[in-house]
């Protein structure tokens, strides 16, 4: 319970680590009036002096004792605000010692550099020299470093766009009086910063006194108590980041409180273009993605000024080619809800380019953003499992979770919490789902599926399918519906394709439609006893439970939604025994229905703990759903299976698509008209189960969404459910196989449950 109130408070409130090099620069602004001889703020200078490490450094701390530029930046700034007003000689002597010790690392071009060191270091290390103090480095090496900040220059003074002078303002602290102070100021914000950077703010306002500027640092002096973060206010970003890492580890619903009150206020600043939100590209797409998933009416108009790409480089993270901020952006327009929404079209088509670029550039600096890009260009968030992103986000989990800005900084102090409550989540899930998946294999063995050899033995696709979607614990009784359902239409499937005769399956349909009477009909094969007493009997038992958790019958609607499927089965096996060749109306009007999931996926939405009215059912918005999810389901099965069921002598949609054109369409013409339906369809049914005022509970309308999700992945490139082992990977990473933690991880802590 320690655990998740840590996590609570971190979420509600961000604790933002204190940035020894802001704050230096914030204890160099003198007293306005005082002649430049007073400092403005004492309390800076004191943390300072309170907060050197023992080998002489200031900032983040790391345990492998690494030293980083970051740290030499920082130290340089606490020694040149020292110097400033004199005092901590100890301090500076030390400062200077670990600056002399480690040098070397200034010039080394494989250790990751924060925004804008080749002009800041060599800034602050003339500023140094200028007040006279004495670094143990050669004249050689001083002069390489300052020489980078001329190359940096030369190279800036070519670039005349809008991203270039952003930049050139944001590291103004290095440039000193070869800055244009007053062009800087340009890039002033509402609330008195420069950029939201503490240090930019304090260099300007050491350069000019600015009323606004003064009262932004005043307030993040008190409100840190004596500290500077290295970007205020950054408390949204923090926030939508934590939400974000929470969905991704799989324990966001332990926190849905603390969740919507963050999304509510979230969606107050976007309807009021809050400068937090809307100026920062990372922070506006994340906002974008997260409270248009969660529900929320969020227009794509609101990324306008992030349409294209020149719009992007124009901004200080376009200039810098920010990696997490075109990631994001591609992330964010991916969730379009119509075919209308272009400029989501247009952000998808170049942010996906520039990352493809970085990629294929090796122009990604962290592995484990790299890895992140490679798996949102591959796997889109309609193509995924829940539970395998869960599992895979857990073992990749960067407990440091420090990110690099002008210095470096721990935007979550809880990872620790996070992971361990994840692990443990996650672990316990899995051997639930183990013991389910026995149960189910059991049930097969009981009903003795197992000896219909014509069938496809597909149980632990099956299971799979509901375990990485309906993944918390107490929707047991969900998955297990799930499956037993998707067994069992997945061999009436196979029946009425190639095993069964008409007389067999005529037989089964007048079985399922006497129902209770069935003993008034003769079995016509052993074939059709066992399917149909495993059909009535799974169906009568979930439906007795099922009417207990709705409090009203509902097994009336289970039978009708078996016999519903096995009528258009047998129309369809009619057409094929017939020769028949439908029209592609026709054949969609049955194959969304014959493609099976009505009875996979409507006994389980009465398990998943909301009511579910009769109108409900019978309402034109929850078929709309049905038809937008059967559709897509249908489609991306038909181009897959295309090869093989035209080797059986079946037709589906794109070999009718080719019959009917009279020659005008190829085979790849019809399934590229196909590929665009389905888009269609699919962001059709998202605005559908994101819609706010619906009829159908929200909890119900994602299970049609993780159907949809389902079968683009196993569509995605394949027909992974006919393959016996493409699959196998991913029911052993979800079901089988355990967590592997990166142990050799100096911080992984994973605690057990306090």
């Amino acid at each position: 319970m320690e655990r998740k109130a840590r996590i609570k408070k971190q979420l509600l409130e961000p604790k933002l680590s204190p940035s020894s090099y802001d704050t230096a620069w914030v204890a160099m602004v003198p007293l306005p009036g005082s002649s430049r001889e007073v400092p403005c703020f004492p309390r800076c200078i004191e943390w300072i002096l309170q907060n050197q490490q023992t080998n002489g450094a200031w900032g983040l701390a790391h345990m492998d004792s690494s030293v980083n530029k970051a740290t030499l930046s920082s130290t340089l700034a606490c020694v040149l605000a020292l110097q400033r007003w004199n005092v901590g000689r100890e301090h500076i002597r030390r400062g200077i010692h670990f600056i002399g010790k480690n040098v070397s690392v200034v010039m080394d071009e494989q250790i990751a550099a924060p925004i804008g060191f080749n002009i800041i270091f060599p800034g602050m290390l003339s500023l140094a020299l200028g007040m006279g103090l004495q670094f143990p480095v050669r004249q050689t090496t001083v002069d390489g470093i300052l020489h980078l900040r001329e190359l940096e220059l030369e190279r800036l003074a070519a670039d005349k766009s809008s991203g270039g002078e952003a930049y050139i303002a944001y590291v103004a602290e290095g440039l000193g009086n070869l800055s244009d102070w007053n062009e800087v100021m340009k890039f002033q914000r509402r609330n008195g910063s420069l950029f939201n950077s503490p240090s930019t703010t304090a260099a300007a306002l050491i350069q000019n006194y600015d009323d606004k500027a003064l009262q932004y640092l005043n307030f993040l002096v008190s409100k840190f108590d004596g500290s500077v973060p290295t970007v205020y206010p950054t408390n949204i970003y923090c926030q939508l980041s934590m939400v974000d890492t929470l969905e991704k580890v799989g324990i966001s619903q332990y926190f849905s409180s603390e969740i919507k009150s963050i999304l509510d206020m979230t969606y107050s600043g976007w309807l009021q273009r809050d400068e937090e939100i809307i100026l920062d590209v990372s922070t506006c797409a994340i906002a974008f993605r997260i409270l248009r998933m969660n529900g929320y009416d969020i227009s794509s108009d609101e990324l306008s000024h992030i349409n294209e790409a020149s719009t992007f480089h124009n901004s200080l993270q376009g200039y810098l080619s920010d990696t997490k901020s075109i990631m994001e952006l591609y992330k964010a327009s991916r969730v379009s809800l119509s075919e209308s929404e272009l400029i989501l079209d247009n952000i998808s088509y170049w942010s996906g380019n520039l990352l493809r670029e970085k990629i294929f550039h090796d122009d990604v600096q962290s592995s484990s953003i790299l890895a992140e890009v490679e798996y949102a260009l591959k796997f889109p968030f309609y193509a995924t499992m829940d539970r395998l992103d869960h599992k895979r986000n857990i073992e990749n989990f960067d407990l440091s979770g420090s990110q690099m800005l002008k210095t470096e900084h721990w935007p979550c102090c809880v990872n620790q919490d996070i992971l361990a409550l994840a692990i443990g989540d996650f672990t316990i899930s899995q051997s639930i789902y183990q013991s389910e998946l026995q149960l189910l294999k059991r049930w097969v063995k009981e009903n003795k599926l197992d000896q219909l050899l014509f069938a496809r033995q597909r149980t632990t696709y099956c299971y799979l399918a509901a375990a990485a979607t309906m993944f918390p614990p107490e929707l047991s009784d969900a998955r297990i519906s799930w499956a037993k359902n998707s067994i069992l239409v997945n061999i009436v499937d196979d029946f009425f394709d190639v095993a069964g005769s008409r007389e067999e399956l005529e037989n089964l349909v007048e079985l399922i439609e006497k129902w209770d009477e069935h003993y008034k009909e003769k079995f016509y094969s052993e074939q059709v006893k066992i399917l149909f007493y495993a059909i009535y009997t799974s169906t009568s038992q979930l439906g007795i439970m099922a009417s207990v958790v709705q409090n009203r019958d509902v097994k009336k609607h289970l039978v009708e939604t078996w016999l519903q499927l096995l009528r258009t089965m047998m129309t369809e096996a009619d057409w094929r025994m017939r020769q028949y060749v439908p029209t592609v109306k026709e054949y969609m009007e049955l194959a969304i229905v014959s493609f099976t999931v009505a009875p996979i996926l409507l006994p389980a939405l009465y398990f998943v703990r909301q009511a579910l009215l009769s109108c409900v059912v019978n309402d034109q918005e929850y078929n709309e759903l049905f038809r937008l999810m059967g559709t897509c389901c249908r489609l991306l099965n038909d181009i897959q299976g295309f090869e093989r069921e035209s080797g059986e002598g079946k037709l589906d949609s794109v070999s009718l698509r080719v019959l009917h054109s009279d020659g005008s369409m190829s085979i790849e013409a019809a399934k590229d008209s196909i590929k665009r339906s389905i888009a269609s369809c699919r962001k059709d049914l998202l605005r559908l189960v994101l819609k706010q005022d619906s009829v159908v509970p929200r909890a119900c309308r994602e299970l049609f969404w993780n159907m949809c999700k389902i079968c683009h992945l196993f569509y995605s490139h394949t027909d992974a459910f006919t393959s016996p082992s493409e699959m196998i990977t991913t029911v052993n990473a979800v079901i089988n196989e355990p967590l592997k933690l990166q142990i050799g991880n100096p911080y992984f802590a994973a605690q057990s449950e306090k």
